[in-house]
């Protein structure tokens, strides 16, 4: 049974005529006789009365154009839908992104995106780094954007925008120069394992020679704004983005030391063999027009 046959049917059911049914449906009459006489034979059931030169409906026929009727409108219901998906006039896109970027990064891009697209929903999940490369590699999101790379050969990687660490501290620091010797004795807050801060501050270490194993810690926290507090009350010293610490560092109540580290690229993260879909692609596009 095909959508086509269904349409045929209901045409010559509606005009209870096959000449009539098959102008309007732009099929030759042969191909409508054809597709009722199919429907008939495969089901051994008659759908319509032969009378002259004329036909009407059985009581077979008039009970399964109900149900014709009702799997065209579905039909036509899910085509309608998947062009709205298409169109980006329907949906939902599962975005995941580490602390730092769903907090102080993202939400600007995602306001533009809603006034652009308000029919779409916007499903954001928030998760580290590791986390985040999880839900992906998971079908759990369609799109991650995390500060730490990703090693994993199911997940494609790209760098997707930039933000700068800082070391910081409650009181201004009294030393023009922060060194690897400084680093080491310093009492420091950090963030959780699989945290990109943490991961992107370890590899600066590595390069100056500084062992994170062998650092003075003092608390380890799970989110950004836990070690900023924790800073501001006088627990240590701690590594955070710029845009954590910008409001406090206005206020007053943290201060930046003078030591410049790289800039920290935040990459899109995304499955390589799953589907891409254009709402994925038109938030990347605006993610594009916001960095550039």
């Amino acid at each position: 049974m095909t959508l086509d046959q269904l349409r045929i049917f209901v045409g010559v059911a509606e005009r209870e005529h096959m000449t009539a049914a098959a102008r309007a449906l732009h099929v030759t009459q042969s191909a409508a006789s054809a597709a009722i006489a199919a429907l008939e034979e495969r089901h051994a059931v008659k759908l319509f009365h032969r009378i002259g030169r004329g036909i009407a409906l059985t009581e077979a026929g008039r009970l399964f154009l109900v149900e014709a009727r009702g799997i065209l409108a579905r039909a036509a219901a899910a085509e309608n839908m998947l062009g709205e998906l298409g169109g980006l006039k329907r949906g939902t896109l599962r975005v995941v992104a580490s602390q730092t970027i769903a907090a102080y990064w993202l939400p600007s891009i995602l306001a533009a995106f809603r006034e652009r697209y308000p029919a779409l929903e916007i499903d954001l999940a928030i998760a580290n780094t590791e986390g985040a490369a999880a839900r992906v590699r998971n079908g759990e999101a369609d799109l991650g954007i995390v500060e730490g790379e990703i090693d994993d050969p199911a997940l494609a990687h790209w760098p997707i925008g930039e933000d700068r660490l800082v070391l910081v501290q409650a009181i201004p620091f009294e030393v023009d120069h922060i060194d690897a010797n400084w680093l080491r004795d310093a009492c420091w807050v950090r963030r959780e394992p699989g945290s990109g801060t943490r991961s992107t501050f370890d590899h600066y270490l590595a390069a100056v020679g500084v062992d994170s194993e062998t650092l003075n810690v003092a608390l380890v926290l799970p989110s950004n704004e836990s070690v900023r507090t924790a800073v501001e009350a006088g627990a240590g010293v701690a590594v955070l983005s710029s845009l954590v610490v910008a409001p406090a560092i206005a206020a007053g109540t943290l201060h930046i030391a003078p030591i410049e580290f790289p800039p920290r690229p935040f990459f899109g993260l995304r499955h390589k063999e799953r589907y891409r879909s254009r709402a994925t692609d038109a938030l990347l596009e605006l993610v594009g027009s916001a960095s550039g």
